[in-house]
């Protein structure tokens, strides 16, 4: 029995179980699927919504423009992140940029964003705003801490920049840059749904969130949310998966 519960995958079930379990208490207590649905009842709906074009075009879009601007942050974040790191001069320039970017509130850019840009495009935009920082930092922190001494030694050898940049400069970057990569694909997620929320782009999970709620359609608004969850996770372990094979294959 112990060695039972040793396993991870078992433990993790348990665990899930027993908040299922608290979950549909706490909706027998309230007695209403208006103000708390039980399990089955957003399961339902979300089995409902998996019927629908509506809900895999939504799903697509949302995907599209959260993962695209997460790419585009984790490319801009990392070019700024070795131009600050080389560069003191462009660090004291820029790093106001960077501050503004992290201290100003999601929803001040996104209102701000939507006097520029398309409601489509909002939420790619905030996605793109909310990772940048997170790589720069990270990227920038991982080139700044490259162990001195391996410098030196590769000076001695003769190593190109090339043979720098390959031996010495990535493996101390390349840890900064996942953790950059699992923690912004999170926030860029997040506040990519939370954009479509205000903006609402015809399409996108966060407009359905915000129309469910509106309509007092709560089942749907957890079935929503367990979507926007799911998808989340999914996201993350796919990234994880790709990094991971990527670091083995170097």
């Amino acid at each position: 029995m112990k060695a039972f519960f040793k396993n991870r995958i078992v433990r993790k079930l348990i665990a899930a179980a027993f908040w299922l379990l608290v979950w549909q208490a706490a909706a027998w207590a309230v007695g209403s699927d208006l103000l708390l649905p039980s399990p089955p009842a957003t399961a339902k709906a979300l089995i409902a919504l998996c019927g629908t074009s509506g809900f895999w075009k939504s799903c697509a879009l949302t995907l599209l423009r959260v993962f695209a601007g997460f790419l585009l942050g984790m490319l801009a974040g990392s070019l700024l992140g070795v131009l600050t790191a080389v560069s003191p001069f462009a660090g004291e320039l820029l790093s106001p940029l960077r501050s503004i970017v992290k201290a100003a509130p999601v929803t001040s850019f996104i209102i701000l964003v939507l006097l520029y840009l398309s409601s489509a495009l909002t939420p790619m935009f905030i996605a793109f705003l909310i990772v940048m920082p997170l790589a720069w930092t990270n990227v920038a922190g991982g080139i700044l801490s490259t162990d001195k001494q391996l410098l030196e030694m590769a000076n001695v050898f003769g190593f190109t920049r090339l043979q720098k940049l390959k031996s010495v400069y990535a493996p101390s970057v390349l840890p900064h840059f996942i953790s950059a990569c699992t923690a912004g694909l999170g926030f860029a997620w997040k506040s990519g749904v939370t954009a479509e929320v205000i903006a609402h782009p015809a399409f996108g999970m966060g407009k359905s969130i915000y129309e469910s709620k509106l309509y007092l359609e709560t089942p749907e608004l957890f079935a929503w949310t367990a979507a926007v969850i799911i998808l989340s996770f999914a996201l993350e372990k796919l990234v994880v998966l790709a990094l991971g094979r990527a670091v083995k294959w170097n």
